[in-house]
């Protein structure tokens, strides 16, 4: 079954908001073996909706429309699929019903007359109550494609997603079964790692399919599958991994879609050790990244943002002279950082950054990009020295990749070289 998602709004395409409906959709239809082919996002407009709906027609059996159902004069969605479908709107008496209920339950809310309007539906629907809110959702077959048209408000959304169209994509059937499989690898780039697995990908199965997502410092691959036993998919999925797996072993952070702050996490659960940050140059970023992530109050027990130089030697104990002699962006000071921070504030491990993320504050000797990472340990204390490119906020993202990078090799036992 071939699926796409339509996202009606002005506001999506002018970014005032992001578009989290699709990644929702599309991922409550891949746990149901729908693989969703097309994904765009249109203007409130009739002439747009109605090009959109006559693409979706001719290259998709199930297509889902979201926004535009309001009772508003700028909510298009309802009058223009009327429009394509060339049936007419026709008002519900257990919508309007339903719309009444939830006004009579809001006593300082009065139903306005543009709310009857919510309780209109194409004439060739069903529909798809909306428990959560005023606008139903309606379900629609037309000529061998079936189509949901659903609010945009996203807890709306999801609800009619989930109680409704799913439901009813079960007792449709799938013939075919899609499985994914995941590695997530670190300190490996995406055309290295692709060179140290090319003949494993160019001998992939016709039904399997590789894909590279990558990010800072990182690269997530993705194993996908499709066939009618989903036991032999995941098997077949299983035995490609393995065999990337043994290929970059010492990259592989972990075997599933997940961030690495929460495999650094998860180790620290099981082995009961703590954490902190000194950070300069990365203002807090590394601390936030971690707490972040539900769960980190159990391995994580705070944080010093050492900005400026006194704050480095009266809170985390960097003495003066290293400062003078060395400067505040040197191996000596992140280190004294390092343990300092580990010792004040009694934790198994520290890590801490000093550097220059730009614009500004570069020299010839130490130029805009120039970060140190130190890591304070059970085992002594590590540092390395980057030097980055001049964009201010990807410098500092750079920089807490390669902390996250270099405690994830300390806690399990690599050489940091």
């Amino acid at each position: 079954m071939k699926a796409e998602i339509i996202t009606i709004g002005d506001e999506i395409l002018l970014g005032q908001i992001v578009d989290t409906n699709s990644a929702f959709i599309a991922n409550e239809l891949f746990q149901n073996n729908v693989s969703v082919n097309t994904i765009s996002s249109i203007a409130d407009t009739r002439e747009a909706l109605l090009e959109a709906l006559k693409r979706a027609s001719m290259r998709s059996d199930l297509v889902i429309i979201t926004g535009g159902l309001g009772p508003t004069n700028d909510d298009v969605t309802k009058k223009t699929a009327a429009e394509f479908f060339h049936v007419d709107l026709i008002r519900s008496p257990e919508v309007f019903q339903h719309v009444e209920n939830i006004f009579l339950k809001r006593k300082n809310q009065p139903m306005l007359s543009v709310n009857l309007a919510q309780a209109d539906i194409l004439e060739n629907s069903e529909v798809l109550f909306n428990d959560v809110g005023t606008a139903p959702g309606m379900w629609v077959s037309h000529n061998g494609v079936n189509y949901a048209f659903l609010p945009g408000v996203p807890f709306e959304m999801r609800f009619l997603i989930k109680e409704r169209v799913i439901p009813k994509i079960r007792e449709m059937g799938s013939y075919v079964s899609l499985s994914n499989r995941y590695i997530l690898t670190v300190g490996i780039g995406e055309s290295f790692l692709a060179k140290s697995i090319e003949d494993i990908e160019n001998n992939l199965p016709e039904d399997m399919q590789l894909a590279y997502l990558p990010a800072i410092n990182q690269v997530l691959l993705r194993l996908s599958a499709r066939g009618e036993n989903k036991e032999d998919t995941i098997a077949a999925l299983e035995k490609v991994e393995a065999e990337i797996v043994k290929r970059v072993e010492k990259h592989v952070v972990a075997q599933k879609d997940i961030s690495i702050e929460s495999v650094i996490l998860n180790i620290c659960l099981e082995r009961g050790k703590t954490i902190v940050t000194a950070e300069s140059c990365t203002g807090g970023s590394i601390a936030s990244r971690l707490t972040s992530v539900p769960g980190y109050s159990a391995v994580f027990l705070g944080s010093v943002v050492a900005y400026d130089n006194a704050v480095k030697t009266s809170f985390l104990g960097v003495p003066v002279e290293h400062i003078k002699k060395y400067g505040a962006v040197s191996d000596e000071v992140v280190t004294a950082m390092a343990v300092g921070g580990r010792s004040r504030m009694n934790a198994d491990y520290c890590l801490a950054t000093s550097g220059i993320a730009g614009p500004g504050g570069g020299s010839q000797e130490k130029p805009v990009g120039t970060v140190w990472v130190a890591l304070a340990g059970p085992n002594g204390t590590k540092s390395k020295v980057f030097h980055f490119h001049n964009d201010r906020l990807i410098n500092i993202e750079r920089s807490v990749q390669q902390a996250f990078y270099m405690l994830w090799k300390e806690l399990v036992g690599q050489s940091h070289g």
